[in-house]
Order: C-alpha cells, then structure tokens, then sequence
C-alpha cells in the first residue's frame, strides 16, 4: 500500500458523525395515543369553555337590549312632560285667581296656548288644521259629513276639530267636513 492510503484525509476519517446529527434532527418526536388524546381533551375543553362564554355574552347582550328598549318606551314621554309642567302651572295660577276681568283672563289663556304650543313643538308634535278650499286627505283629514258647497268637490268646507301629528306621524287626524260632488 502506498502512504496515501495509510492515512487518510481527515474528511474521509469519519463520513458517518456529520449524517448522524442532520437526521436526528429530522426525526419529529413520536406522541403516544394517550398523549395525543390528552391534547385533543385539553383543546376540546378550551373550545367548549370559549363556547360557554360566547354564549353567556350573546344572552347578556340580548337582555341588555331587552331591557334598554323597555326603559326607552317607559321613559320615551319624559322629555315631552317636562315641557307639559309649566303649562299645568300656568293653567292652575289661572284657576287660582278671582279676576273678575274677561279680558284678563282670556290674555292669561293665551300665553298659556302659547306656551302649549311651544311645547307641542318641542316634542315634535304638530297640528293638522287644513284651511278652508283645501283639498281633503285621507291620510290627515277625517271626513265626518258631505255637505252640498259651492266649492270643487272633495275640499274641505270646516273644520271641526285639529289633527296632530307626532315625528310625521297621525297621532289624530283633523275633523272636517268636506263638499259633496255637484
């Protein structure tokens, strides 16, 4: 043999130690059944548990609105008497007073219309008063006689008692008579 194959090069030494480390490595660590069912048990119970808690906040959410909207049809007249009170105010001082004066008393009851008004205003509360000519709508008016007119059919002749609207919306609709056809 030569000296060349006496001694070989140190990458020919050992081939097999570098291999070694690269595959173990590789090799993923293998889980007993008992493992893997530990695991999926384990997952299995944080999903039911962040299911539970969906849940309860889904039905609390839900008793939250549930509750909000009954305070809100309880309360939703609030705002509207509070500007309701001075107008009782006003109508008591006026039952009150011995005045003798007509004058001063119709006086009285028109500040306190006026003040009626402004509350009606405020709450969004309108009247329905159509003037005489104008035409009849069902959607507004209320037609309680046909009487013969000189005016085109189907107006309104009197008025016999205001409508209200709340938000655009007929809380009674106007009392009129209307013109009968010709």
């Amino acid at each position: 043999m030569t000296q060349e194959n006496q001694h070989p090069s140190p990458e020919q030494e050992n081939p097999a130690t570098e291999p070694v480390s690269e595959t173990v490595a590789e090799i993923p660590s293998v889980k007993t059944p008992e493992q893997e069912i530990s695991e999926l048990n384990q997952k299995i119970s944080e999903l039911q548990d962040n299911f539970l808690r969906a849940k309860a906040e889904g039905e609390n959410i839900r008793r939250r609105a549930v509750e909000d909207i009954a305070k809100a049809h309880k309360f939703a007249i609030e705002s509207f008497a509070e500007h309701l009170v001075p107008v009782t105010d006003s109508l008591y001082a006026a039952l009150g007073t011995d005045a003798g004066d007509a004058k001063a008393f119709k006086e009285g009851l028109e500040i306190t219309l006026k003040q009626l008004l402004s509350a009606f205003e405020k709450g969004r509360m309108t009247e329905i008063n159509p003037a005489v000519g104008d035409k009849f709508d069902p959607h507004h008016h209320q037609a309680i006689a046909s009487v013969p007119s000189e005016q085109e059919s189907n107006t309104v002749v009197s008025v016999l008692q205001r409508g209200y609207t709340v938000a655009d919306r007929v809380l009674r609709p106007a009392l009129v008579m209307v013109s009968a056809p010709k």
